[in-house]
Parts: structure tokens; C-alpha cells; sequence
């Protein structure tokens, strides 16, 4: 790709500097008083998210929700999780697809597997996506996941010893040269396999990110992804102590490397690259507008609402032993920030069907985001034409960099919601101004 034009790079601060005005205007959360629940809409096949928050090892890039990994303590989470599945069927939801986030989702394989069978049992879910970190894929592991996990996403980051050693992830997880053998074994087991990558690290030469970018091909996955690395108020100190400072953002210029040596992969969205086109992949948001979030720290939006389910654990496992909601708060969204927030998710994969966007959400996109969608032609971002809005080279890095803006934004939601003090004696809570 070219450098970023002036016009370009003025465009990609207005457009982070918009983004980040509707989520400070929009985010104000309900804390609620009484359990709530969400009732479906029998018309809609929701996705169901599974939040499984443990880790042996926390990374300082990451900033998701998760807890020092307990064997005693994660079985009554799992029996917990698997309760609140009983219960959200018996509201009448229903689901055709499943993604299990974390933390590390293949923590306790034993306990995931009765989780997933149940899951499959209650619901009519076609599709399993779940993490891991490369401490689980061992084939006679992976072999027990045959025919309940579809997708299979291994964290690796980074094949770069220094950077592994820096971060913590060495003497966990083994070399690159160990890493390359172990993802090479684990390859072909489930349907689909996924590497993922981050790139833009402080110190992170062209030449290293060349080799990451060579290594993960030669590995021969299904799909590669490459995430920017995201710096919140959560990690950027963590980040500062363990890899440096970036002196120089080389965030364009590496994602120009990317995007040229994986022109040959079809683009799932604008991070994530696959063999063969599917519907499985990294970001559920895309392909998914309504999803319903179970376990602690769980996000739902469903029907223009984020629901935010309990953080602390003993608070969520106290709700579903009483047969409550994990629901503790709420949000809703003006009906134009909902359309721009839809936009986004979906543009996010590189194209839109206009009709079908209207009919599934209700609205005329062309006259809603009139101003947007000219403003987004005039810099180049995308193109409309038969009916359909898509995206260019220039629009996918303004996507990718929108959409990390977002989840940085994110943390923010997750950094008030870990701390009990502030939620206590408060009705509602503005997170950007928080």
C-alpha cells in the first residue's frame, strides 16, 4: 500500500476522535438493583458467547478478564456456566453458533468437553469457536474436541524468541523452534486452525516481522490473524516494562507488509486472513449483530443493548446458584450510534449488502450515515456501487485501526467493572469519564 496521504492521515484522526465521541456520550451504564433478563426474539438465531476467565500465565499485552487458574475453583465455575446455559434455554433462546472466549478456554479439558456437549445438546449450534494457548494443543488433546470444536484459535503473538522471553510466554510455551513443531502437530486435528499474531510491538524490526509472517505460513493453518497490539490504560505500563517504548509507530507499515504477503489468502476481515473463505473466524462481532454473553465478565447487544454480566467471581456464582440473571448492568444505545456501531462490525469483513443490512436492522443505511458514508467515499475508504458498499486497501487499515480504538475503548468497561469499589453505591457510571 502507498504511505497515508495527508487527507488520509487527517481522516483516521477525525475518524478515532468521532469514534471515541460516541462512546463517551453513549457508554453510560445502568448499574442495575434487581436481577434482569433479556427475553429473545423468536425470529432472531442469536450467538452465544462462553467466557472461561483463567489463565496460568498473564501476559502484559492482555487486558481480558481473567483469574489465576484453580482446579476446585474452576469446576464450580464450569457447573455454573453449564446452569446458566439451563436456564437461558429454558427463556427460549436459540443459537446457531458458539464462541468460547477467555482467558484460556482449554484450561480444564474435562470440564469444557461437558460443557460443550451440553451446549450442543440444549441448543441447534452448527458452530464451535474456541481459544487456546499452544500449552493445550497436544493432538491426543485436540482429539478429544472431534466433533464439538469446529475452530480452533491458538495464541501464539509471536515467534521471536526475545519478544516471547520479554512477555513471559518462553519458558511457558516453549521456543519458536518448539512452537513451530507444536502448531505443525496440531494442524488438521479440528476442521479449522488459527494462528494468532501480533504485530507493532515496541522494538519490532521488518526483518521479525518478515520471519513471523513466514513462519505461520510454513505451519500451514487454515487462517492466520494479525492483531495490532492494543495499548489501554490496562496494559500500557505492563507493556512499557516488559518491551520498551515505541519510539516510532510502524503500525501502517507493517500492516502494508501484511496485507502484501497475504494478497494470495482471502481476507476474512481486515486482520485476519484464511485459506479458503468460511464464516469462521476471529471476530465473532462481524458476522454476529446479536449475541448473548454467559459467564463472568460477559458482554451481550442484544436489540441495540450492551448487557454486562457480573466480574467478580463469587458474585456471578452466588447469581446462578440463586437462579438469577449475571446480568448487573446495562446500556442503551440512540438508534443512529446503534446503525454506526452495526456498520462497523460488519464493514469490518470488507463488504456490505446494503438490502440485507436494512432488512436485518431495520433502517435505510444510505440516508442514516448520509454524511458518513460520502465523507468515507470522498477519502477513498470505500466504494458504492450495485447495491452493496465495499471496502478498499486504505478502508481496511482505517477499519482495523476504528475497530482497535473500540476494544481499547473496551477495557475501560472492564477496568470499572473489575474494581467492586466503584460499582458500590452507584445507579449509573459514564466509563470514558470514569
Amino acid at each position: 500500500m502507498k504511505p497515508l496521504s495527508i487527507v488520509q492521515n487527517l481522516a483516521l484522526k477525525y475518524a478515532k476522535y468521532s469514534l471515541n465521541r460516541s462512546l463517551k456520550t453513549q457508554l453510560n451504564l445502568d448499574i442495575l438493583a434487581h436481577s434482569t433478563t433479556k427475553i429473545p426474539d423468536p425470529n432472531i438465531n442469536y450467538m452465544l458467547y462462553a467466557h472461561i476467565p483463567f489463565c496460568h500465565t498473564f501476559c502484559p499485552y492482555c487486558s481480558f478478564h481473567k483469574y489465576a487458574y484453580d482446579k476446585n475453583i474452576a469446576k464450580e465455575y464450569f457447573n455454573n456456566l453449564r446452569q446458566e446455559m439451563k436456564q437461558i434455554h429454558t427463556l427460549g433462546y436459540k443459537f446457531n453458533s458458539m464462541y468460547v472466549g477467555g482467558g484460556t478456554t482449554l484450561i480444564d479439558e474435562d470440564e469444557l468437553i461437558k460443557t460443550l456437549e451440553l451446549a450442543k445438546k440444549l441448543f441447534n449450534i452448527d458452530e464451535i469457536s474456541c481459544e487456546s494457548d499452544p500449552s493445550h494443543i497436544e493432538p491426543t488433546n485436540l482429539k478429544r474436541f472431534k466433533g464439538l470444536i469446529d475452530r480452533i484459535s491458538i495464541g501464539v503473538q509471536s515467534f521471536n524468541d526475545d519478544i516471547l522471553k520479554r512477555v513471559g510466554r518462553y519458558e511457558k510455551f516453549g521456543s519458536s523452534t518448539n512452537l513451530v513443531k507444536k502448531l505443525k502437530d496440531a494442524v488438521n486435528i479440528l476442521p479449522v486452525t488459527s494462528i494468532d499474531l501480533i504485530f507493532n510491538f515496541p522494538n519490532q524490526t521488518k526483518d521479525m516481522l518478515l520471519n513471523d509472517i513466514n513462519l505461520a505460513k510454513s505451519i500451514e493453518a487454515q487462517q492466520i490473524t494479525f492483531y495490532p497490539l492494543m495499548k489501554s490504560n490496562l496494559t500500557k505500563a505492563k507493556i512499557a516494562s516488559s518491551l520498551g517504548n515505541n519510539y516510532k509507530d510502524n503500525e501502517y507499515e507493517d500492516y502494508s507488509i501484511i496485507e502484501e504477503n497475504f494478497k494470495d489468502y482471502h481476507k476474512n476481515n481486515a486482520w485476519s486472513y484464511a485459506k479458503e473463505k468460511t464464516n469462521l473466524n476471529d471476530e465473532y462481532v462481524s458476522s454476529n449483530h446479536e449475541y448473548l454473553g454467559i459467564g463472568s465478565g460477559g458482554f451481550s447487544f442484544l436489540g441495540g443493548e450492551l448487557f454486562v454480566n457480573a466480574f467478580n467471581l463469587q458474585k456471578y456464582n452466588e447469581k446462578i446458584q440463586n437462579g438469577k440473571s449475571s446480568i448487573i448492568a446495562r446500556c442503551e444505545f440512540n438508534l443512529k450510534e446503534r446503525i454506526k456501531y452495526l456498520f462497523l462490525t460488519e464493514i469490518f469483513s470488507g463488504f456490505i449488502d446494503i438490502d440485507k443490512f436494512n432488512q436485518t436492522n431495520n433502517t435505510n443505511l444510505l440516508k442514516t450515515l448520509n454524511l458518513e458514508l460520502k465523507l468515507l467515499d470522498i477519502i477513498g475508504a470505500i466504494k458504492i456501487q450495485n447495491n452493496s458498499i465495499k471496502s478498499t486497501q486504505f478502508g481496511r487499515y482505517l477499519w482495523l485501526s476504528l475497530m482497535k480504538e473500540f476494544y481499547t475503548g473496551m477495557d475501560k468497561v472492564r477496568a470499572i467493572f473489575k474494581d467492586d469499589a466503584k460499582l458500590k453505591n452507584s445507579s449509573k457510571i459514564n466509563i470514558m469519564k470514569s
